[in-house]
């Protein structure tokens, strides 16, 4: 029997603004410096594989700025298109602007908690299943958010589509969806200590504790 926590073999895309809420609080400022216009095309960025901490495990926190956790839904690519779906905890440094890809504030070590497997499409009713998911995020026991996907911008269909029609996904890439915020446009925040879980129908939840990270 293997035992070794599921994580991504492939590179790991994030989409920013593809909630309809966010994209709403953001959309006074589209036309402003530095954007300038509204984005035609879906933003991503990239969780570098230092950042992927396997179910169950812990998250160091560095001393710092306030620490972000958001729940997405990633699609899993196979040879001939998604062949599943996981959970993810996107952690993040809490920050203001997506002008530039924030590499510093979401690709610190150990700042992706990944789900514990990559469930097959066909158990959550395909690509179209999807549609009617809720995640819901707790800390420490507490509900503190549900992300519902039919908010979604760009469903994970037209999302998938989009982004396949300008950048190759290869087998063992992951697509996370998006993230959604609080209706004052935050993120719930965490602290060392705190633990944080994120579920789904069809889904094993995903369980992860905050430390502080030691300083050598």
């Amino acid at each position: 029997m293997n035992t070794t926590p599921w994580v991504p073999v492939g590179t790991v895309y994030g989409t920013l603004l593809n909630f309809q809420r966010e994209l709403a609080l953001w959309a006074p400022r589209m036309n402003e410096a530095p954007y300038k216009a509204a984005p035609q095309a879906p933003v991503l960025y990239v969780k570098t594989a230092n950042t992927f901490t396997p179910n169950g495990q812990a998250i160091a926190l560095p001393a710092g700025p306030a620490v972000q956790v958001a729940a997405s839904l990633g699609l899993v690519m196979g040879e001939d298109g998604v062949v599943g779906a996981a959970l993810f905890n996107d952690v993040a440094i809490a920050h203001e602007s997506y002008y530039r890809p924030p590499v510093k504030m979401r690709c610190v070590d150990g700042f992706l908690g990944v789900g514990p497997a990559c469930v097959p499409l066909v158990r959550v009713g395909g690509m179209v299943g999807l549609a009617g998911l809720q995640m819901e995020l707790h800390i420490n026991g507490v509900h503190r958010q549900t992300t519902s996907l039919v908010e979604m911008v760009r469903d994970a269909a037209t999302l998938l589509a989009t982004v396949n029609g300008f950048m190759a996904l290869r087998p063992g890439d992951v697509l996370m969806l998006g993230t959604d915020c609080l209706p004052d446009g935050t993120r719930p925040l965490v602290h060392a200590g705190d633990t944080v879980e994120i579920s789904a129908a069809g889904f094993v939840p995903a369980r992860h504790a905050f430390v502080k990270e030691e300083v050598a």
